[in-house]
């Protein structure tokens, strides 16, 4: 069954390219989720804020992943447990080099269903470090698709800047391959 959720892993540039990667991932978007509320209108209207509204870091915008996955080849836990793989989870407002609030990372889900297993995989997770996580973990209530421009950057850029190493590209092709979970 195709399912969504949003993922926001600091530099939306690489975390769509690490998550394309993926068996099981059907389709991915870079954009803009859970900004501030005057802009909810905005978004529905199609004039939501563009990449440098965003960096302004004003908006409360993450830049984050829209993930359509097929849950029987990757079944959500599985694919949250790869997420934190690429994600540094204690930092607050920067992944890598880049920092600000739209470089927060964070779980935007859609299907209050989806919530146990977020919340256990978080917990699962936690255990790990001596600080809290500062991944965020709330329903989607905004999501602006980036431009263009934004989309498949890595793939239409190879040596275009990504905080992620290669190295996290190659594990996760190899990281749900057939008859693994």
């Amino acid at each position: 069954m195709t399912k969504t959720i949003f993922l926001a892993g600091g530099c939306f540039w690489g975390t769509q390219h690490y998550l394309d990667q993926i068996n099981g991932i059907i389709e991915t978007q870079t954009g803009f989720a859970n900004g501030n509320e005057e802009y909810k209108d905005r978004v529905a209207a199609g004039d939501g804020p563009s990449y440098e509204e965003v960096y302004t870091d004003t908006t409360g915008f993450a830049e984050t992943v829209r993930v359509v996955y097929d849950d029987e080849v990757l079944p959500l836990k599985k694919l949250l447990e790869l997420y934190f793989l690429c994600i540094e989870p204690t930092s607050v407002n920067r992944q890598g080099e880049d920092e600000g609030t739209r470089y927060r990372t964070g779980i935007y889900y859609i299907d209050a269903e989806d919530l146990p297993t977020i919340m256990e995989v978080y917990r699962q997770v936690g255990h790990g470090y001596s600080s809290p996580l500062a991944v965020e973990v709330e329903p989607l209530r905004v999501f602006q698709p980036a431009s263009e421009y934004h989309q498949d950057y890595l793939t239409k850029h190879p040596d275009g800047y990504c905080h992620l190493p290669e190295a996290l590209f190659e594990m996760a092709r190899r990281a749900n391959k057939k008859g693994e979970r």
